[in-house]
């Protein structure tokens, strides 16, 4: 598909309809997220490809805040291989795709390569925070990362 801007992700299995907002990267090179005050929403890292593209978009979200509790990917590790993501775009055409698989990854082991790496085929990475909240860090000391193509 042509480049177009993502405006919503819906995943069926776990109940996620979410708004999605351009992010880019803070000043000091990571990833920018979505506002912990806005945490229902989901951020596409706009730098790299849309969704549908060739290429791996990357979506990101918060998997919960202390001021809303559970936020938009609470759940993202439950999904499974075959699940359907379905990303609404601004051109009108939709971009669905299927899960490949579900990953978690120490976040000082952080995948770069796989999550934003060249691809010659139409792929989605969504990727939010997992494991044990660390209470004296204030932070999750994984991600984790659901890799999903295109659908035929």
């Amino acid at each position: 598909l042509p480049r177009s801007t993502p405006t919503t992700i819906t995943i069926p299995r776990i109940g996620v309809d979410a708004s999605i907002i351009s992010l880019g990267t803070n000043p000091d090179g990571t990833v920018q997220v979505p506002p912990l005050e806005r945490a229902e929403l989901a951020g596409w890292y706009q730098p790299g490809p849309s969704p549908g593209e060739v290429g791996n978009a990357v979506i990101v979200g918060h998997v919960d805040s202390a001021k809303i509790g559970p936020a938009v990917f609470f759940s993202l590790g439950a999904l499974q291989p075959g699940d359907a993501i379905t990303v609404a775009r601004e051109d009108g055409q939709p971009a669905t795709f299927t899960v490949e698989s579900v990953q978690r990854h120490p976040k000082d082991a952080f995948p770069t390569e796989l999550v934003y790496g060249p691809s010659d085929k139409p792929g989605l990475r969504v990727v939010t925070c997992g494991g044990v909240f660390d209470e004296a860090a204030g932070s999750y000391p994984d991600n984790v990362i659901v890799l999903a193509t295109l659908a035929e």
